[in-house]
């Protein structure tokens, strides 16, 4: 939600980029709630910073709960995940290319 938020503040391309980026990390809650058999559309325009409960699709306070998630990971995983993308945009760009010079004309 920050993501979100944060894009407000920017012009350009960028601002396309941050809202790309914010709507993918929505994919993982959104699923969370749907594989819980709750409504994922509810569920995330009434996300707050906290977790869900499978249990009732509630959002609730992880803290509260003792449930800790490890910073440490989360920050590689959304370090890896983005790496992943561009690394796989960088590949299509490149098989473009090569199927442009294959092309008469090279176009």
């Amino acid at each position: 939600m920050h993501l979100l938020n944060k894009k407000e503040q920017v012009k350009g391309r960028v601002r396309l980029g941050i809202q790309a980026f914010a709507e993918a990390l929505l994919i993982i809650p959104k699923a969370i709630a749907q594989n819980a058999g709750h409504d994922q559309y509810e569920y995330t325009t009434s996300m707050i910073p906290v977790g869900i409960d499978i249990a009732t699709g509630e959002a609730m306070e992880s803290k509260s709960l003792g449930i800790y998630d490890n910073y440490r990971v989360k920050k590689q995983l959304i370090h890896s995940s983005t790496s992943i993308a561009t690394n796989l945009i960088l590949v299509d760009e490149i098989l473009r290319a090569g199927l442009s010079s294959l092309r008469p004309g090279g176009q």
